[in-house]
């Protein structure tokens, strides 16, 4: 079994260009409402989910693990030189990560089958999600996402031979992952669960964290029914049917009208508000190199 994505090159990839899709995308907090979905559809993968379910942190440090998983998505488009060495990184910590799926099959997380998956799965859900969240993408903004989505595939050790190179041969190597390798995992079913044991976050000023400690046993309910519900809506609907996940009328038009508020209220938030503190500094720095 081949178990190695790439060896760094000479010369680092570059991350996706300051002002294209991936930039202005990435660091709005509207991207926060579809990371669950994208999330969800990587370890609906047989060998992912057991990868996630035998190593993963998710169970024990939910809330560290999301932000360890934000900050490196972050850097990816934002982090300039130090985008490669985040890619780098990450392949030195998967290279342990192995075992056997619920099948009995062998899997090794740098299997390139494997871990081009884990990143494929962004573009579709950026797509679907972007149709409630903001403006349907252009044909050729959906172009243009696809290829900067490539170019971060490079710097996390994609070769390009394990990915599909156009959006023509992207779709039907989806559709095949979805009819041959997704299923409702274990770790899925826990993703989506309401009733699952969820800490309050620890992160944040001491009040906060005091706060959110006292009234969690309210807030963490209401928390998990929109998470799973926000999951499983910005979830394609082709990817959502493989894995089995239920979804009614009545949840769609729930969804269109959270869309609507989204769409309207956030445009209208300052910088400080509409995005994640590394964007913030990224088009800051770019806005004072270009003066």
């Amino acid at each position: 079994m081949d178990t190695e994505c790439s060896a760094p090159d000479r010369t680092d990839p570059a991350p996706p260009p300051p002002g294209g899709v991936l930039w202005t995308l990435t660091g709005d907090i509207r991207s926060l409402l579809s990371l669950p979905a994208a999330l969800t559809l990587q370890v609906a993968h047989r060998a992912v989910g057991a990868g996630v379910d035998d190593h993963s942190v998710f169970r024990t440090d939910p809330w560290g693990r999301g932000e360890r998983s934000l900050a490196s998505l972050q850097l990816w488009v934002y982090g300039g030189q130090a985008a490669a060495e985040e890619g780098r990184r990450l392949r030195k910590l998967h290279r342990t990560v192995l075992g056997t799926d619920a099948h009995g099959r062998k899997y090794h997380a740098l299997t390139p089958a494997y871990y081009a998956w884990v990143h494929a799965t962004g573009y579709p859900v950026y797509r679907h999600a972007q149709r409630y969240l903001g403006r349907p993408f252009t044909p050729a903004q959906e172009r243009q996402l696809y290829a900067e989505w490539l170019r971060v595939g490079r710097i996390l050790g994609i070769h390009d031979r394990d990915m599909p190179q156009t959006i023509e041969e992207f779709w039907p190597y989806y559709r095949k992952v979805l009819a041959t390798e997704i299923e409702e995992t274990v770790v899925v079913r826990e993703l989506i669960a309401v009733d699952q044991p969820l800490p309050a976050p620890d992160r944040g000023p001491r009040w906060l964290r005091t706060l959110l400690r006292l009234t969690w046993p309210v807030l963490r309910p209401g928390l998990a029914r929109f998470r799973r519900f926000v999951t499983i809506g910005l979830m394609p609907p082709d990817a959502r049917r493989a894995i089995g996940l239920p979804w009614t009328e009545a949840q769609e038009r729930r969804l269109r009208r959270l869309g609507l508020v989204v769409r309207l209220v956030v445009p209208l938030l300052p910088e400080r508000l509409r995005f994640l503190p590394a964007a913030r500094r990224a088009r800051q720095a770019h806005r004072a190199a270009r003066r």
